[in-house]
């Protein structure tokens, strides 16, 4: 049941009211319950008591038979939207060649070859290997009907198809492989992406397809994520997106994939701290979403806020970033849980770099699942992150007991996962904050600030993460009595 409400959360309001003109249309009776059960799904958060409501009474099986019903109705009314829309160039192609082959088989040969020479020049636009290798294998069957074609000029171009449909399935078998050594949690993944971009005999260049160069970067951000090493990996993500931008012509029929990449560019750029570019970015990728009347507004606009009003925070904007969050309507995107839970978490920290403590608390108090729940909707790292806020909260607002209880329950919760994956600095930084907490007046000696700058700082600064900057920010302001934001500006910038 909690599928069905998933499914119905990523219906825009149009399709909604589609699939119900569809019910309609199918249903053979006026008690039908689809219906009403459908608004009901569509409107409630809890899904408990539906059968009441619907039958008046309890009925478990004959509500559960309608559920899976509905459900297999939406299944399908999905399956022939996508149908309509994102693959009808490949439904148009393959008519195309079906119609070639009884022309061929009617021997009506003139218009044969001129209908799979417009299936051919088709599927090369929108790289369809697949269908292009049975328009070859056709043509090669006529070849001899063909005096203007060599036969050796199709087999050339059979055989570099056949390269194109391997070269698909490296990306694959790339895709797989990376991923799970993301899992088994290797360190240096820039390495381990270059060693397995060649295993498979991948390069980056302008004959990989839209998909192809989407699942790169995909996979490139989440190792990019896992490590929040994003310097090493910018001049690849630059690399692969020029080759994107050279192919204009092609991005309206691979939106949802542009669309996707323009924010894993922008979002390389933040992260290494060139806001002006990630602006600009995400300007082209706000552009993309509006069109065709907004077709992936609502299903890409959730990780758009978030990385707008990151950008406008740390570039000296926190109250629009703060406002702009505010005005953000949870309730319309549900079902983008991660983004939802990364919108809060900033706007605790947009709020606690403007030292209004007790608003950011009233944020985190709101977050009352257990760190499990969350751990599995947004991940470990956000976890340690929301503690370590939680903590430095307690801090500012002088909760003695709930500073040290919350600090042991982290340190019992994450320093094995922490010093596993060799994010010790988390633990220093804890070790230090709870220091300055049980005796504020150390904080401005030079013991404490040289073990700031022992423990705490690296070498390469230009390398460092935004977020821990961040952290790193604010022990910084207690050992130099700066203003908080302040400091995290001239730090990031």
């Amino acid at each position: 049941m909690n599928h069905t409400v998933s499914i119905i959360r990523t219906l825009s309001d149009e399709d909604k009211r589609s699939f119900i003109t569809l019910l309609r249309q199918k249903n053979k009776r006026n008690d039908t319950k689809n219906i009403q059960l459908f608004k009901l799904m569509n409107v409630h958060d809890e899904v408990k008591g539906l059968d009441v409501k619907i039958y008046g009474k309890p009925a478990k099986g004959a509500f559960h038979a309608l559920c899976k019903r509905l459900h297999d109705n939406l299944i399908d009314f999905v399956a022939s939207k996508s149908f309509e829309g994102e693959t009808s160039e490949e439904m148009d192609i393959l008519k195309l060649l079906l119609a070639s082959r009884i022309f061929f088989e009617q021997k009506q040969y003139k218009i044969a070859l001129k209908t799979i020479q417009k299936a051919e020049l088709k599927a090369k636009t929108y790289d369809l290997y697949s269908i292009l290798n049975e328009i070859y294998y056709t043509k090669i069957q006529y070849a001899h009907l063909n005096i203007t074609t060599p036969l050796e000029t199709l087999i050339s171009d059979f055989n570099n198809n056949k390269a194109s449909i391997q070269q698909e399935e490296n990306l694959n078998l790339f895709y797989a492989t990376v991923q799970n050594k993301l899992i088994k949690k290797h360190k240096d993944f820039a390495i381990v992406i270059r060693d397995t971009l060649s295993k498979f005999g991948i390069s980056i260049t302008q004959d990989l397809t839209f998909r192809s160069l989407f699942k790169i970067l995909e996979i490139t951000n989440t190792a990019a994520q896992a490590t929040r090493d994003y310097f090493t990996i910018l001049p690849f993500v630059e690399e692969a997106y020029t080759l994107i931008d050279t192919r204009e012509k092609l991005i309206d029929k691979h939106l949802f994939y542009h669309i996707q990449i323009l924010y894993y560019v922008a979002n390389a750029y933040f992260r290494n701290k060139n806001f002006e570019t990630s602006m600009r970015y995400l300007s082209l990728m706000k552009d993309q979403m509006d069109k065709y009347q907004y077709k992936y507004h609502r299903r890409f606009y959730p990780q758009y806020i978030l990385l707008y009003t990151l950008n406008l925070n740390y570039t000296g904007n926190a109250n629009l970033a703060i406002t702009t969050i505010h005005a953000f309507e949870d309730a319309k995107h549900k079902e983008q849980i991660t983004y939802l839970l990364d919108l809060k978490l900033s706007l605790i920290v947009f709020y606690f770099m403007q030292s209004r403590f007790k608003e950011a608390l009233g944020v985190l108090t709101n977050l009352y699942h257990s760190d499990h729940w969350y751990a599995e909707k947004a991940g470990t790292i956000w976890v340690v992150k929301k503690n370590l806020v939680e903590i430095l909260l307690h801090i500012e607002l002088n909760n003695i007991d709930l500073v040290e209880s919350r600090a042991n329950s982290f340190r019992k919760k994450h320093s094995v996962y922490l010093k596993n994956n060799n994010e010790n600095r988390a633990l220093e930084f804890l070790k230090l904050a709870l220091e300055y907490d049980r005796k504020p007046e150390v904080a401005t000696t030079d013991i404490f600030r040289n073990k700031i700058s022992n423990s705490l700082t690296t070498s390469t600064r230009e390398q460092e993460d935004i977020f821990e900057i961040s952290f790193y920010a604010w022990i910084r302001s207690k050992a130099y009595n700066t203003e908080l934001y302040t400091t995290t500006l001239k730090l990031v910038n």
